[in-house]
């Protein structure tokens, strides 16, 4: 039997452990210690003898932003669907972030604005969340991984691939502080996984072995934000999350804005814009951003609140993925997990919820005890619905904003409409809510939306308005 898409999403997303993994390889090797590599790294830990990491920044157990990850300071939100997978993969995980001093806001200090207007939440819980800032949660994470007694990290920067007839043989990386090709060091290894991020040469490294490259798309978000970390404090406001989105059309600025309580009492806001529209570092033009075009928190916040350091500014040119599950041919034993796949618009929060899924992917891929002298078809083929989710959730609000022109999928302006139809019924329909946020939290396929009995209920208050 086929699975659809739904299918074998609703398979990955499953918090359920695998059965008696197996050691298949001697050695396995990780490109990255990022949040994708970190967890592939876990997974891979049940299934290798020796598993290896290289990750360029030294880390130690610092909860600084990595001088490799530009957005480290900015807002990062976990999804429930991600924060699902950490505590399928590190059993505990969550109550320990939060002894640690991550948050878990109740309903009634959490708000969410559209246009200006607060949206009821669903009632009830969709799924845990967890809230802290990136370097707090990765921290986290890369100590849990470490402490697993298979998995070794060195310091370096990934220098490239070997591959023997038709499969990966090898990573070589430069170790930390040292020059030159003659300090290259060559680690052969049965599997390797390329998690280095946007900027992931692999596809060179491809193409410079005679192998395809795959195609990468585009969409230009043109996305500016800047963040800022203040002191805690209830005589400031009582708020622990705050969402303001400005949509398109509505005749406010097309700015976003969110306001998130992290570890050691803290607040991070963030004021984001498009296009020319660009925050800077200056904490009088953040103020006034937060005066003119966000809810009353914000401005209680910038204002009144104790600053602490510098506000921090980020730009991202665009969205991207790369379609490594089209290539005619790839090398067996070659993995390609995160934003080395594919990157989404920040501010709805993918990116780290689809590394935890990669991983997933992973694990659903050496539980079925493959032949490892073959392409990793299934894998990639998992990948890409985990993809397909995020980049149809964010490139569909994207592609809504006036400087953004494309590339239109196929069916755009029907998926438009229905979508603008569930929408607008979310904000009266409770059930109808539920789901919408399942959905958005990715721990349902989008298809859950298109059951009869949703599309009906939408229907419902698109033709009868008054309906509560």
């Amino acid at each position: 039997m086929v699975e659809s898409a739904a299918q074998r999403f609703a398979r990955i997303t499953s918090a359920e452990r695998p059965a008696a993994p197996q050691v298949v390889m001697e050695r396995a090797v990780v490109l990255g210690a990022s949040m994708a590599g970190l967890m592939a790294a876990r997974v891979l830990s049940d299934h290798a003898d020796e598993v290896l990491i290289i990750e360029r920044d030294t880390t130690g157990d610092s909860t600084d932003p990595r001088p490799g990850v530009p957005q480290g300071s900015q807002v990062h939100a976990l999804l429930p669907a991600g924060h699902a997978q950490l505590d399928r993969w590190f059993p505990g995980f969550s109550a320990e972030c939060l002894a640690a001093g991550a948050t878990n806001p109740p309903p009634e200090q959490s708000r969410t604005y559209i246009n200006g207007e607060l949206r009821p939440g669903p009632p009830g819980s969709i799924g845990a969340a967890l809230i802290s800032t990136r370097p707090f949660l990765e921290s986290m994470v890369r100590r849990r991984t470490l402490e697993i007694g298979n998995i070794r990290l060195v310091h370096g920067r990934a220098d490239g691939i070997d591959i023997a007839g038709d499969r990966v043989a090898a990573a070589r990386y430069q170790p930390e502080g040292t020059a030159g090709p003659e300090s290259v060091v060559t680690v052969p290894a049965d599997l390797v996984v390329d998690a280095t991020g946007r900027s992931s040469r692999l596809s060179d490294w491809l193409g410079a072995a005679g192998w395809p490259q795959p195609t990468m798309h585009r969409m230009p978000i043109k996305l500016n934000y800047a963040s800022a970390l203040f002191r805690r404090d209830p005589k400031v406001s009582e708020i622990g999350v705050s969402i303001a989105q400005n949509q398109p059309g509505s005749g406010r600025p097309l700015r976003q804005g969110g306001i998130l309580s992290v570890e050691d009492d803290r607040w991070l806001v963030l004021v984001a814009g498009y296009a020319d529209d660009r925050p800077t570092r200056d904490i009088e033009d953040f103020r006034k951003r937060c005066r003119s075009d966000y809810p009353t928190e914000f401005a209680q916040i910038a204002e009144h609140g104790e600053l602490l350091g510098e506000v921090n500014t980020y730009h991202q040119a665009d969205s991207r993925r790369r379609d490594y599950h089209a290539l005619e041919r790839i090398p067996a034993g070659l993995f390609v997990a995160g934003d080395a796949v594919a990157s989404f618009n920040p501010l709805y929060g993918q990116g780290m919820t689809s590394a935890t899924l990669h991983a997933s992917c992973l694990s659903a891929y050496l539980s079925e005890g493959p032949d490892l002298t073959q392409p990793a078809r299934s894998y990639f083929d998992d990948v890409n619905v985990v993809v397909d989710v995020a980049w149809q959730l964010s490139t569909l609000a994207d592609l809504a904003l006036p400087h953004v022109d494309g590339p239109y999928p196929r069916g755009y302006k029907l998926t438009k409409w229905f979508s603008s139809l569930i929408f607008a019924a979310t904000a009266k329909d409770a059930d109808l809510n539920v789901q919408f946020n399942r959905v958005t939290t990715m721990l349902d396929h989008p298809a859950a939306l298109a059951r009869p009995q949703f599309i009906l209920r939408a229907l419902r208050f698109a033709l009868l308005p008054s309906t509560t």
